[in-house]
Order: C-alpha cells, then structure tokens, then sequence
C-alpha cells in the first residue's frame, strides 16, 4: 500500500510540475504577443509621423513643384495603403525622401525659410525613429516565432488562436543628409 501511495506522490509531483511549466511558458508567450503588440503600434505611429511631416513640408511651398509632388504622392500613398500593401507604400517612400533630400544642400535650402529648421529638425527625428521601432517590433516577432516553434508549444496548442507573428520588413535607410544630423 505504501509503494502505491509514494508513486502515486510522485505522479502528482510531476503532473504539477508539467502543469506550472505549461502555464509559464504560455504566459510567456502571452507576454511576447502583447509586446508585439505594442510595438506594431509604437511603429505605426512613427510610420504616420514621418509620413505627416512629408507631407507637411511637400505642401509648405519650400520644395521644387517635382519634388513636392513626389514627396507629397508617396507620403499620401503610405497613409492610405492596405494593410497588405503597408511595406511596399513605407519603402516607396522611404525611396522618394532619399531622392529628394539625398544631398545636404535640399536640407539647406528647407532650413533658410522661416520655420525650416524646426520642419527639417522634425523631419530628421521621423526618419531615424522608423528604424528603431522597425527594429524592436521585428525583434518581438523573432522572439515569440522561437518560442512558438518549441514543440511543447505546438503539441499542447499555448498560443491558442493568436496569428501567426509576422516581421515588417520594409526599405527604412534614411536620406544621408537627415541621417548623420545630430542633435537635429
């Protein structure tokens, strides 16, 4: 009788201790989801900033009408896109602020005019931080796809019904000229 109830312990003992372990790791993996969450959020809100100020300085009147209208037709284009098309607009725009400000002197010229060193400053400041929250939303999707390729996760379903993460991946290498600004 007391074989019986000291494996009988010790099954309890590790049904418990299975049990602790799957709760953690899906509590984990609950917590990646939620900072994927926030940091998808984090980058749309850099990727509407910088598109804001493009758009900003495409209708001040400071640019060339050619350059103005390609500024102005891709931040539109980033604004507006599906969901789906998202990456695309962002690195056609992206593109379009490296043809425009790829060299210092346009980022002069948009400084000389009255409230062109704040519309400059802001410009810079948007186009280094799309990187960054780029960066840390792809480094949560990184970390919660390891997570979820675990076997223990797949065989007992922790991620429940949460999609599959996705990375964003899009062109973010900013104009040289607005780039290497410090302090801008």
């Amino acid at each position: 009788m007391t074989e019986t109830l000291i494996w009988t312990a010790v099954g309890l003992v590790v049904l418990v201790a299975i049990g602790l372990y799957l709760s953690w790791t899906a509590g984990r993996l609950d917590r990646l989801h939620t900072r994927i969450d926030a940091a998808r959020a984090a980058l749309d809100a850099q990727l509407l900033r910088r598109a804001s100020v493009t758009q900003e300085l495409a209708t001040s009147g400071v640019l060339d009408p050619a350059a103005s209208i390609v500024l102005y037709e891709a931040a539109h284009a980033a604004r507006q896109s599906p969901q789906d098309h998202r990456e695309v607009a962002e690195s056609e725009l992206s593109t379009a602020l490296r043809a425009v400000f790829g060299e210092s002197a346009q980022v002069e010229a948009v400084k000389e005019i009255p409230g062109g060193q704040e519309a400059a400053s802001e410009l810079a400041a948007a186009v280094r931080r799309v990187p960054m929250a780029r960066r840390f939303h792809n480094d949560a999707v990184r970390a919660a796809r390891a997570l979820r390729r675990h076997r223990t996760v797949r065989w007992f379903r922790l991620a429940g019904h949460a999609p599959f993460p996705l990375a964003f991946e899009m062109d973010d290498e900013p104009p040289v000229a607005l780039a290497d600004r410090p302090g801008s």
